[in-house]
């Protein structure tokens, strides 16, 4: 898992270091733990970015050094931090980020952004017709600026496929535990909860708005599947045998389980996660279909288009056409 953390002029210091921290007590609790898991061995590498080499200084006036600038590195996760204050004088001052964030979400990364940090994912037009949330105090200028969101003012975060909002800096911890759930599992995720929150706290599922429910079952063993499934769907040529294997079951125990807890098969939920990562990235990219393709798992685009087509009614073109006359719709005026 590779993190950046994005460091911006004017930002709040804990909307990432907070983040920063956790992840850190997340990698050395599941060492210590040395279980023998598909979770438990996965490391972390975090970097901290910057639009500019250098110190940015925080809006207490507080500065930060950045490991590196805005290089080609391709990262699994990102988060954007706060800004305190109004937000806009950044967004102009930042095209070249936002342009940044916009190809790292192309490559597959996860996107979390905290209050109004999460105007950076609007303004690269990723959340168009997307839920999205942000600090209470901007909520009516952020509605006047992207229109095109779906913007949930009841909710702390809001989930819609790898772009993540969280409304506020407790939020974010709350998020963050929930995407040390997705990598290192359940029991370091507990562990995690009980050192950095050990007071009372209301579950990730209700902080959230997840515009895709699917995934609500009991079986946690299925569940991490899932979660694999989703954070590595781009890799070609996944076996449901190897796979079953490195969790511990059978193919044929694996298929069983998988069926009783979400009504589809391993294969069939491979394939609906690759089938939506494709329409999200044909909404919210310029990527060639072939493009597109090769960052959901397909080696053959032929082969990316006929299963596309299969599910979705139209071809990947077709789809990019109608889908982005009906976002455009959201904003006559």
């Amino acid at each position: 898992m590779r993190i950046a953390f994005l460091y911006l002029n004017n930002m709040l210091a804990t909307s990432a270091l907070n983040a920063q921290e956790l992840w850190h007590a997340a990698a050395q609790i599941a060492k210590a733990q040395s279980r023998d898991s598909p979770y438990s061995t996965n490391s972390v590498k975090m970097v901290t970015v910057a639009p500019q080499e250098g110190y940015v200084t925080t809006g207490s006036g507080a500065r930060l050094v950045a490991d590196r600038g805005l290089e080609n590195e391709v990262f699994d996760l990102i988060y954007v931090p706060a800004l305190w204050r109004n937000p806009r004088a950044q967004l102009r001052t930042n095209q070249h980020t936002i342009a940044w964030l916009k190809t790292q979400y192309e490559n597959n990364a996860i996107l979390t952004a905290t209050g109004t940090g999460v105007c950076f994912l609007a303004e690269a037009g990723l959340l168009d017709g997307a839920a999205a949330t942000t600090h209470w105090h901007y909520f009516d200028q952020f509605a006047k600026d992207y229109p095109k969101v779906l913007l949930k003012r009841q909710h702390f975060i809001t989930e819609t496929g790898r772009l993540y909002c969280a409304g506020s800096i407790n939020a974010l911890t709350d998020l963050t535990i929930h995407h040390v759930h997705r990598h290192f599992g359940r029991l370091v995720a507990d562990h995690l909860a009980q050192h950095f929150s050990a007071e009372a706290r209301q579950p990730f599922s209700r902080l959230s708005f997840n515009q895709s429910k699917s995934d609500l079952h009991p079986d946690e063993d299925v569940l991490q599947i899932q979660l694999w499934i989703q954070d590595h769907c781009q890799q070609p040529n996944i076996e449901i045998k190897t796979l079953a294997a490195d969790f511990g079951f059978s193919e044929r125990n694996l298929n069983r389980r998988f069926k009783e807890a979400t009504g589809k098969s391993p294969k069939q939920y491979l394939l609906g996660v690759r089938h939506q990562a494709a329409r999200d990235l044909l909404k919210k990219s310029n990527l060639a279909v072939n493009e597109v393709a090769a960052r959901v798992g397909y080696l053959d685009a032929s082969h990316f288009t006929r299963q596309f087509k299969s599910l979705a009614g139209q071809t990947p073109l077709e789809y990019r056409l109608t889908q982005r006359a009906k976002l455009f719709d959201l904003n006559p005026n």
